[in-house]
């Protein structure tokens, strides 16, 4: 069994307490830290674990093997680095940082220091995801052509947040919170992003936003993207992939459609999961065992490096190449 410490316990905070705590067998929290530990102290007493406002202390506390990040965007990076030179496994939710040097700061620290990185990168896990990436690795699909994929929800109308609603925290509208869970699902499956050209169309500034953003990529590879989030509309998640040979779509959490060159499409229904659970099972699995963590430090790196040329292109109205000034 891991004992953890969850730094951050606001809405996200406590929905990775409640994903594992007294349901995993590998992870449990023991220590919680947040900025104003009176106001979550009766959460962590019901979840059976203490709480205090020092970072530092958490991350030195002797109970603590690994540490859970669920703090704003921009105290990622130097939060990752200080638990890697504590030796300790560290989780961070994503985005891991801004911008790609940045990114590679905390990527680097945790080599260093031969511990586990984990990210957020929950949408992964949906059970539609999962069968989406075995169809495209099997290589039903063939060669990939074009990747389509549209993440959006309503937290923006119902998360009182002044940091994300700070666009140096939360750039780019919608993508940092959900349009990046698309952009991850693209590396995942297509590969590095080379160009990206994104616009944003702001109807409304925060609080309750009303913001579009779009953008279109070209992987390395060749192959094209399309993807787009809206903040403020109901949850929404698709991604579809056209490949040669056939094209599957990943629609909800559950359905994923398969139609091959000549035959009908074959809808499935499959199981619910909860995805931040699996996620979180298997930053502990990688812990305990050794195992490969599912979201490899050099897409964290590619992710990352095609947000901020979205950030980029969004604001200069313009193409650009993902790593280049």
């Amino acid at each position: 069994m891991i004992n953890a410490a969850i730094v951050g316990l606001g809405r996200w905070g406590k929905a990775i307490v409640e994903a594992v705590q007294g349901k995993s067998e590998r992870l449990r929290f023991v220590r919680g830290v947040s900025q104003e530990p009176g106001e979550v102290a009766g959460f962590a007493a019901a979840h059976g674990f203490e709480v205090g406002a020092e970072f530092a202390d958490a991350v030195a506390d002797p109970r603590v093997q690994a540490v859970v990040l669920a703090t704003p965007h921009a105290l990622h990076v130097d939060q990752v680095v200080a638990v890697a030179r504590a030796g300790k496994p560290v989780w961070c939710e994503k985005p891991l940082a801004l911008s790609r040097s940045q990114a590679e700061r905390a990527v680097a620290a945790c080599r260093d220091a031969g511990v586990i990185l984990g990210l957020g990168n929950n949408k992964r896990c949906f059970a539609s995801m999962r069968e989406l990436e075995r169809t495209v690795v099997d290589g039903v699909l063939g060669d990939i052509l074009h990747i389509e994929g549209h993440f959006c929800n309503e937290h923006s109308t119902r998360v009182a947040c002044g940091w994300r609603d700070d666009p140096r925290q939360a750039p780019g509208g919608g993508m940092t919170g959900a349009g990046l869970h698309v952009l991850d699902a693209f590396v995942n499956l297509a590969g590095p992003i080379a160009e990206v050209d994104a616009r944003l169309f702001a109807r409304k500034p925060a609080p309750d936003p009303r913001d579009a953003i779009a953008a279109l990529v070209t992987f390395e590879s060749g192959a094209t993207g399309l993807l787009a989030t809206v903040r403020a509309g109901p949850m929404y998640w698709r991604v579809h992939v056209f490949g040669t040979k056939g094209w599957a779509e990943a629609r909800d959490e559950t359905t994923l459609t398969v139609a091959r060159n000549g035959d009908k499409p074959q809808q499935q229904a499959l199981p619910q999961v909860d995805s931040l659970a699996v996620l979180l099972e298997a930053f502990a699995e990688s812990i305990e065992t050794g195992k490969p963590f599912p979201v490899p430090m050099s897409e964290m790196l590619d992710v990352v490096g095609a947000f901020e040329a979205i950030i980029r292109s969004a604001s200069e109205s313009r193409p650009i190449v993902v790593g280049r000034p």
